[in-house]
């Protein structure tokens, strides 16, 4: 991995775990602030809000600025929202303090995205892309449960902490590691707009929300499933999620591996291979040895899909780079809070907790058939380019003669 690259990762790990290592700290948040579980868990909702809204109009904004001081900038916006949040002294402060640190997330994962890819060889992008997303899927393996260790041991507020300082090592690094001559964005900051219009960006998108719904659909009670339904002792969940935690991170770089030349068959291919894992889940949720392992291939595949599903949506949107890629990481949010909704809807109305990984499942084939219309909408492009380009060349071949 090259520093620029690592710089990027660097940055990736802070971000992803101020947002999930709030999850494990809700009892001592709730204990010093006062404020009841539905208000605590409001606090993971406001950020991913943040990410939604906030992320699209930073990366307009700033879509002529330089590259490095945007993505030095958004990660000044992390270090001063996250030393907000060591120091708010009430709720309503410490709400305001996720909602504008999430302003920064989807931003620079988006530029971060686009950044890592125009520094290396075009057959390398989609590896350059995973590379920093690893460093993402670190913060689930690494920075939430030694965040979540941290603020029991020494408070909720030590883990802001801590955090502010992974944001300040990432600006020097990337200070000193990323390039200054970096290409800005081509495109007119109207044209950032218009370019969303196109089919191909917009049913990209679809297919990102549908396959983090199908993932949170079943993730957002996976602890639940483990002890309640495959009989893990709570003391083995935080091991048995450190396995999937793995599993995220080599998907992520087989991700990167299977997009260097065409997107759509890999990108097809993982998605019918995780709805057929969750479907094996729904039966090997019941035998702890069968479960870790499925779960751990279910990471895998899943995470595989990320690097893919960003780079097809910066191909089809080269007039507005900065833009649709953030708005994959508001897609992927968007299908955080859609899958969870969708889970909990369906345990409320009867679903048994161990058929949760079936409804992942179902989930998963309807992005399965979303991203087969994708393809099929491209290959039309395709034919056209390669027809008007055919009625060219026999139109110059009949100018010459």
């Amino acid at each position: 991995m090259s520093f620029s690259l690592m710089a990027l990762a660097i940055a990736a790990f802070g971000i992803g775990t101020t947002e999930f290592v709030i999850m494990g700290l809700q009892s001592a948040v709730m204990a010093d602030l006062d404020i009841t579980r539905l208000q605590a868990g409001l606090l993971v909702s406001g950020y991913a809000m943040g990410v939604v809204i906030g992320g699209p109009i930073l990366a307009v904004i700033s879509s002529k600025m330089p590259r490095k001081a945007t993505l030095m900038g958004l990660m000044g916006i992390f270090i001063v929202g996250n030393l907000a949040c060591a120091l708010a002294p009430t709720y309503s402060l410490l709400m305001m303090a996720r909602v504008f640190t999430a302003l920064s997330h989807g931003a620079f994962f988006g530029i971060g995205a686009v950044t890592a890819a125009s520094m290396v060889v075009p057959e390398k992008r989609g590896q350059a892309i995973s590379l920093m997303f690893a460093g993402l899927t670190l913060a689930n393996v690494l920075g939430v449960p030694f965040g979540t260790f941290l603020g029991q041991l020494a408070g909720w507020r030590s883990t802001f902490w801590a955090v502010t300082l992974i944001g300040v090592i990432a600006v020097l690094s990337l200070w000193r590691w990323v390039p200054s001559h970096l290409p800005r964005s081509e495109g007119r900051v109207l044209g950032e707009f218009a370019a969303l219009k196109s089919k191909t960006v917009l049913m990209a998108l679809l297919c990102s929300v549908l396959a983090s719904s199908s993932l949170f659909a079943v993730y957002s009670y996976i602890e639940s499933l483990l002890t309640d339904v495959t009989g893990i002792p709570t003391g083995w969940v935080a091991w048995v999620l450190l396995l999937f935690g793995a599993g995220l991170t080599l998907g992520s770089v087989v991700g990167g591996r299977l997009s260097g030349g065409r997107l759509m068959p890999p990108l097809i291919g993982l998605m019918l291979m995780t709805a057929a894992i969750l479907m094996i889940f729904g039966i090997t949720v019941h035998t702890p040895l069968a479960a870790m392992v499925t779960l751990f291939l279910w990471g895998v595949v899943a995470f595989a899909l990320v690097p893919i599903l960003q780079l097809l949506i910066v191909d089809q949107a080269v007039e507005a780079p900065n833009l649709a890629s953030t708005l994959n990481q508001s897609a992927f949010n968007l299908g955080n809070a859609f899958g969870a909704w969708l889970g909990g809807m369906a345990l409320e109305r009867a679903l048994p907790l161990e058929d949760l990984p079936w409804l992942g499942s179902a989930v998963m084939l309807v992005a399965l058939v979303a991203a087969l219309c994708t393809w099929r909408v491209l290959n039309r492009r395709l034919s056209r380019i390669e027809a008007g380009e055919h009625r060219e060349a026999q139109a110059d071949t009949a100018t010459v003669q």
